[in-house]
């Protein structure tokens, strides 16, 4: 009797801390048997590779619902958030959100930031590069910036306006003392193109890409707006070890509409943090040049305020400030 006894309680423990193994989300139930990611970009570009990596692990890993992108461009990223922040704020819409959510509303092309969403978690880190056709005369930021300040408003620099590919040249402006002539695109993969066609003279991009394509000799490395070099690229200076005192770029997270409710958004935490935090995606990620940062809530919330203030700071230094 002592034996059966002591088996049912050892039986009733094990079941106990089982359950306990399975966060409280898992047995939500949201109203969606497929919940989708608004990647507020095209399909190909750097934001939208780097959050289907995240949804195909989070499938991979049992998500329930599962997740699905659905790519809304156009408006520079806006028409997707704008439709994000009309969602119903049940579980079952998530928005892929980083730098230019703040800085269109800096920049007057919205009139709502990041505070009009419920902040979930970052993914991801990635700095930018700064990229120039192989038709241009300088070959590194000094010879560029040095051609500026002979010409100034004449080399044009592709951009997306109102957004962190822009912001990024602003900041070069106003830490250079020159002047350049932006023209506008829809997104990354737009920009990209129009600089190898040598439409356009420079541009912003990823440490991939820029490799990519300046093993292929397709375009030059200018330089990387990071603290350090980056391993993937050993031999592009960064912009500081070039006079060009500037370090950018870009965190990207997931947020929920205002409204959602914590335990939907403690769920949706731990489904992207077990999938940003694997094996699989943090390899993936780190051969684009990105890096895994994860923040919770709270963590990603603080962020968004801090980052809010240095961008509005800088926005106003540099003339780009038009908030609505």
């Amino acid at each position: 009797m002592r034996y059966r006894t002591l088996l049912l309680a050892v039986a009733t423990a094990v079941s106990v801390l089982a359950a306990a193994a399975v966060s409280p989300a898992h047995a939500l139930d949201l109203p969606c048997s497929t919940a989708k990611l608004i990647v507020p970009w095209g399909a190909g570009g750097d934001t939208d590779i780097i959050f289907r990596l995240l949804v195909d692990e989070a499938n991979k890993q049992g998500a329930k619902p599962k997740l699905q992108v659905v790519n809304v461009g156009g408006q520079g990223g806006n028409k997707g958030a704008k439709d994000a922040k009309a969602s119903a704020p049940d579980g079952c819409t998530l928005f892929a959100m980083h730098d230019s959510a703040i800085i269109s509303y800096l920049a007057g092309r919205v009139n709502f930031t990041w505070d009009a969403f419920a902040p979930i978690a970052t993914v991801s880190y990635t700095p930018s590069v700064i990229g120039a056709n192989t038709a241009t005369p300088y070959q590194n930021m000094k010879e560029f910036v040095a051609t500026a300040k002979k010409a100034p408003g004449t080399i044009t620099a592709g951009v997306t306006l109102g957004s962190t590919s822009q912001f990024v040249f602003l900041l070069i402006e106003d830490a250079a003392k020159i002047k350049l002539k932006y023209v506008p695109y829809e997104g990354t993969r737009q920009r990209l193109t129009a600089l190898l066609a040598k439409n356009i003279q420079v541009g912003e991009m990823n440490i991939l890409t820029a490799k990519q394509y300046m093993k292929e000799g397709s375009l030059k490395g200018l330089g990387i707006a990071a603290e350090k070099r980056d391993p993937l690229a050993p031999n592009l200076p960064t912009l500081k070890e070039q006079g060009v005192d500037v370090v950018y770029g870009l965190t990207r997270g997931i947020v929920a509409p205002k409204g959602t409710k914590p335990e939907v958004i403690k769920y949706w935490e731990g489904v992207i943090k077990k999938a940003a935090e694997s094996k699989a995606v943090e390899g993936a990620l780190a051969a684009k040049g990105t890096s895994v940062v994860f923040r919770d809530p709270a963590e990603y919330t603080s962020y968004l305020k801090k980052s809010y203030a240095q961008y509005e700071k800088l926005a106003i230094s540099i003339g780009m400030y038009k908030k609505k």
